[in-house]
This record gives C-alpha cells, structure tokens and sequence, in this order.
C-alpha cells in the first residue's frame, strides 16, 4: 500500500514537472492572452462574463485505469464540462484536475501527461469546493471591477450631459438674445421707415395743398384781373358816353344861346347828323365843332319831317355803336375769345360756323357747341388756320360741304371727335399732319379716303363702327409717313390688313380680336409699340412666325385677354410686356431665353400664378436685364425662384399673394458682391409674419423704408 501511495506521488510530481514545462517556455504575453481568450469564450469557462452570466469551469480530464485515451469527449485541444457533478454522473472513472492553464493534447495517440507511468493524485471534494470558491471570488471581484467601470462611464456620460446641457442652454439664451435684438433692431427700423413714410405724406400733402391754393390763387387772380379789366372797359365805356354827353350838352348850349329858340329843333338834327367819332377817340371839350349856320324858317310840315328825320338818326346811331363793338371784338360772337393769333369759342352755344376775317388767324377752338354744318366759304376770312379743334358738336357728313377745308393750305391739326361723322370728310388739306375722327359713327374707309395725304403722321379712329370687312386693304397704302395709329373701340376681330410700312405704335384695344397670323405684321419693321388690351386672343391663336423676328418691336400689352400661358415666339427685341389681368397659370421655362438684349419690364398682375407656375428656368435669360417686375395679386405660396439672380432689378411687387415666409436667398444674393439695386419692394397682403423675416433676406434692398411688408393677412 505503501509502495503504491509513493509510485502515484512520484508520477504526479513528473507529470506536473512535465506539464510546466511548456507553460514556462511560453511567452507569458501569449499565455494570458490564450488565457484571457478562453475566459471570454462564451460557454467554455467556469466564470462569469462581462455581463453578469456564470461562465463554466474549465477541468482538465485524466482517464483512470479503466477507461481507454479514445474514449474521452474530444472538444478540440480542451475537455469542458459544466459543472463537477455532471462529470461524477457521466464517468465516475475519471480524474479530475482543475488547472485553467493545463490542456489535455489529444492530436497524439498518448493523452496527458506525456509519461503515463507518472501517477496521477485526484483532488478531493474539498480542494475542488476551494477551487470553485476561488473562482467565484474572482469573478464577483472583475464583476465589481466591471460595475465600478460601468458607473464611472455612466458617471462621466451623466456629465458630458450636463455640460451639452449647460453649453445649449447658453447656445439658446444667446440665440434669444440675439432675435430679441433684431426684433427689436426690425422694430426701430419699420418705426423709421413708418415715420419717413407718413413724413414723406406729410410732404406730399403739403406739396399737394400748396399747389392747389396756387392754382386757386392763380385762377383768383386770373379772375380778378379779367373783372378789373371788364370794369375798367365798362368804366371806360361809361366815361366815353359821359365825355359824348357833356359834348353834346356843351354844343347845344352854345347853339342855344347863338340861335333863337324856334330853331333848336334844326340845330337838334344837325348835330346827329354830325359824324360820329369813334369810341376810342373820345371828343374833347376844347375840340368842339364849328357852330352850324342857321338854317332857314321851317313849316310844321318841314317840322314834322324833322322829327322823323331825328328818329332815323337815333336808330342809325344805335346801329352804328352796334357795328363799333364788333369791330372792335373783330366780328366774334357772343362767348368767344382772341388772344394774339388764337380765337376760342369753347361752350359757346353757337348753333352755326361763325363768319370771321382774321387773315393772321392760327388757331380755332370750337368745341362743345351745336354746330351741325360747315359751309364752303366758312374759312375764306381765315386761310392761315393751322389747327382746327371742331370737337363734341353736332357734325355729320352730310352737313360738311366737300370743298369746306380745300382753301387751307396751312392747316396741320384737325380734331373732329364727338360729332356725327359716317365717313372720313373728303378732300383734306394734304399738309395735314394729326386727324382725330374718335367718338363717332364711322362705317367705312374707301381706298381713297386718305388719298394725297402723304404727309399725315397721327391718325386717331377709335370708338367708331370700324371692321376688317369695312375698311379697305389699301386705304392706308397712300399714308407712307404715318407713324401713330389708334383703332380701339371698334369692331375688329383680326388685326386689319394693309398697315403702312413707316407705322411705328399701333393701338387695338377693346375690339374682338382672336388671332394673330404669320403675315399680319410682315411689312411693319419698324413697328415698335403694339397694344392689344381687351380682345379675345390666347397663346394658341399666336402665330409662332407672328412677330418673333421684328428687330425694333419692345412693348407689347397683352392685357385683359384670354391667355392661360405666357406666349411663346416673343419677338426677340421684346423689352416691355404687359399681361395683366389674364388668367395665366404657368411660366414656362426658358420663354425669354432668345430675347436679346433682355426683358426689362414684365407685369403679370391680377392672374392665377401659384405654387406650381413659376419653374427654375422661368426667367432664364433676363437675370441680368430684368428691371421691373410684377406678380402681385395672384395665388403665389412662396417667392418665385430665379428672383435672387437679378442684378439689375428695381422694383419687385409680390403683394396681395398666399406667400408665407420670405427665405434668407429668396429675394437677395448674400453671394452677390455688386451694389444694391432693389428700389422698391411690396410683400403686403401675404400671410407672412415680419418678426420672423430676416434682416438679411432684404440685404439687396436700398433702403428699409422701401419695403412694404404690413398689413398682412390673418391665418
């Protein structure tokens, strides 16, 4: 018994000797990290993990005597069970020695330890109960290590906390602070600009006051200086009859006391068959006439004749003063005026032409009277008439005689609105210059009407019966110095056919125009101004070759027509358009991109613009051209993109909008380098909030007076 306890002591001691020596000649770093690796292994150790589970207890096997090396559970290069009893239950033949850094090789044919005559001294219960208490004790310790690291992370977590707490509530105050300066800083501003706005009122009103208490001034005085000098040609009037009856008192004196008395009936009717002086040559008393000689007795017959005879004188005498006022107003009627080379007789009531002999005669206001004729020899006595204002009388053709204007060979201007007139008069002066027929009941133009009237330049026909079907093609062939023509009010519904080459502005407004063809506009180059306001035209009506190629054509007004699109095949010279008042819901994109030098002026007023209308390249081609441009009074959410690219841009309008904020870049490039331009800008009637506008968003703006953001509409 003795000799076998000491062969099992000698084989363990070799055994252990054998089994550190490998462990020594390792490297101690790649033993604890082996180590290390097999305690992190998950369900191959006797410890805890790092998160609180128990990990298994690693054993190392030795098979007893009974049980052969190839029957032992291989797991690689360790055996691992879970727990001691486990091991008792499945071989209660093997061996069990607890050592972490032992391993049982299994790759040879001879187990460990290498020398199997080594014996091999099991643990008892107790030394494996200690081996486990100290391992438990081990991992409770990297378990408290670990809780302790736990909550100094969480510790330092909780502050990281605090201070991104602290550093955003100081952000946040900051950022407080600063809106509350610049709500404060927008305040003062729209106070300046509220104060400079009902200043510069206050001038305007001022302004506006002192002009009219000069206008009433100036025509108080113009009033006082015409009754003054009424009075003092009634006084006048009144001093002349005084001197005329002091004369003749004087002279009847004289002859009185030269004569006996029976003869003062004699010297009675010599005296008023004296000549009479004229008014402006009053009789002066040291200038009395030489007494008459005494007529010879008279009969009572011869009485009786003179008695008649002083009768006749008396009313002669009062035809003569008659003849001497008008010579003296130079034949005007009643209601009439002259100054220097102008005669007017404006509201005079006058029911015929007035017969009047001023050869020097320039110009001749007739307006607002009843005249319903104008004979042949109405301007005989004045030939050098060169302007003609017959307007709002009762004029008709057939009461114009045909050779009534022939004889004036100086007339220039011939105004003839408001009457009665069916055709153009006939036979016109060729040097007329301006003819205005408009207010009348015009039904045709022959192709003769204008003949020989080269020289005409302003042509005025609006507000008659006019149409394509009535005026003729070649009726304004002969006009080849015509450069201003107005036709609105009429009935067209094509623009008509025939204009002059030399036209320059041609205006159609209320008429009943559709469309527009390719060879309307063929033969007018130089067309410069076309004005469409009020017709019945959309963007499909539009020729494409309409017009796109005039070089000279910059201002088009399409206002008031039926377009539900900004027109493509603008002409490319096109600097000002007008579409007001259409119910255009869409910009296209790139619709000015061929205009050169660029669109200035764009109004799209009063129109059905909202959130989807305006498209990124809408503007494309006016960025550095635009001048003045109009959106307001539409359906706009936001402000239109391209805006902020305009450098040239002077006035903007988006009032009377849905727009509800204003970005930083919306309106203003913060990129942009250049000076400011933006003159004026009206965002009221929107639904924006001014406090949460940025200063920067109105960077580009002049001055913050020149924005107009109150009042604004409620939500």
């Amino acid at each position: 018994m003795r000799w076998w306890l000491l062969a099992a002591t000698l084989w363990l001691l070799v055994a252990l000797t054998v089994s550190e020596t490998p462990a020594r000649n390792r490297p101690r770093n790649q033993g604890s990290e082996v180590h290390r690796g097999k305690r992190k292994r998950d369900g191959h150790g006797h410890g805890r993990a790092r998160a609180g589970r128990s990990r298994p207890m690693k054993i190392l096997l030795v098979p007893g005597p009974d049980i052969p090396v190839e029957h032992l559970p291989n797991q690689g290069n360790t055996l691992i069970l879970d727990s001691y009893k486990n091991i008792q239950e499945q071989h209660s033949s093997y061996n069990v020695i607890p050592d972490s850094d032992l391993s049982l090789d299994l790759s040879g044919d001879s187990p460990v330890p290498n020398d199997p005559r080594e014996p091999v001294t099991p643990l008892t219960q107790e030394e494996m109960q200690r081996i486990l208490w100290r391992e438990e004790e081990e991992h409770r310790e990297e378990e408290e290590r670990l809780r302790k690291k736990d909550e100094a992370r969480k510790q330092r977590r909780k502050q990281r906390k605090e201070k991104a707490e602290k550093q955003r509530k100081i952000v946040e105050e900051r950022r407080r602070a600063e809106e509350e300066a610049l709500r404060l800083q927008v305040e003062r501003e729209e106070e300046e600009w509220r104060r400079h706005v009902e200043e510069e009122m206050r001038r305007l009103e001022e302004k506006r006051r002192q002009d009219e208490e000069n206008r009433r001034r100036k025509e108080a005085a113009e009033r006082e200086a015409r009754e003054r000098e009424r009075k003092l040609e009634e006084e006048r009037w009144r001093q002349e009859e005084k001197l005329r009856e002091e004369l003749l008192a004087l002279v009847e004196e004289e002859e009185e006391e030269e004569q006996p008395e029976e003869e003062q009936v004699w010297l009675r009717g010599d005296v008023f068959q004296m000549p009479s002086k004229e008014p402006d040559e009053p009789e002066e008393p040291d200038l009395l006439p030489v007494p008459i000689p005494r007529p010879p007795a008279a009969t009572e017959d011869e009485l009786e004749e003179l008695e008649e005879e002083v009768e006749e004188a008396e009313e002669e005498e009062e035809e003569e003063r008659e003849v001497v006022v008008i010579e003296n107003r130079r034949g005007l009627p009643p209601g009439c005026d002259i100054s220097d080379v102008t005669v007017t007789c404006d509201n005079a009531r006058l029911t015929y032409f007035p017969p009047l002999a001023i050869p020097e005669l320039k110009s001749l206001s007739l307006e607002g009277n009843n005249i319903s004729s104008i004979p042949a020899e109405a301007f005989n006595g004045i030939p050098n008439l060169e302007w003609i204002n017959l307007k709002k009388n009762k004029l008709s053709s057939a009461g114009i005689d045909a050779k009534a204007f022939k004889g004036l060979k100086m007339l220039r201007r011939l105004y003839l609105d408001g009457n009665l007139l069916e055709t153009v008069p006939a036979d016109l002066p060729p040097t007329l210059q301006e003819l205005k027929i408009n207010e009348n009941r015009l039904r045709e133009i022959d192709k003769n009407r204008f003949q020989d009237m080269s020289s005409l330049v302003i042509l005025e026909l609006e507000g008659n019966l006019l149409s394509e079907g009535n005026v003729n093609p070649l009726a304004f062939a002969p006009l080849n110095q015509l450069s201003y023509l107005r036709l609105g009010r009429n009935h067209f519904r094509t623009i008509p056919q025939g204009l002059p080459t030399s036209l320059l502005e041609l205006y159609l407004e209320n008429n009943l125009i559709e469309e527009i063809s390719e060879t309307v506009f063929n033969q007018t180059h130089s067309l410069n101004v076309i004005s469409l306001r009020h017709n019945r035209l959309d963007e499909t009506r539009i020729a494409p070759l309409a017009w796109i190629n005039h070089r000279n054509l910059e201002s088009i007004d399409l206002s008031h027509n039926d377009l539900y699109l900004v027109p493509s095949y603008l002409p490319r010279s096109l600097v000002h358009l007008v579409l007001v008042g259409n119910k255009i819901e869409r910009i296209p994109g790139f619709v000015f991109a061929h205009m050169e030098p660029g669109l200035e002026y764009l109004y799209l007023s009063y129109n059905k613009l909202d959130g989807e209308a305006i498209e990124p390249e809408s503007f494309f081609g006016s960025y550095h051209s635009m001048v003045e441009l109009c959106l307001d009074h539409n359906q706009l959410i936001s402000v239109p993109s391209g805006i902020n690219e305009m450098t040239n841009l002077h006035f903007l309008r988006l009032n009377n909008n849905k727009i509800r904020s204003v970005p930083d870049e919306g309106i203003c490039d913060p990129n942009y380098s250049g000076d400011s331009t933006l003159v004026s800008l009206r965002l009221e009637n929107n639904y924006i909030d001014p406090q949460k506008v940025s200063p920067t968003a109105f960077s580009c703006v002049r001055s913050s007076s020149s924005v107009v953001l109150k009042p604004q509409k409620t939500k």
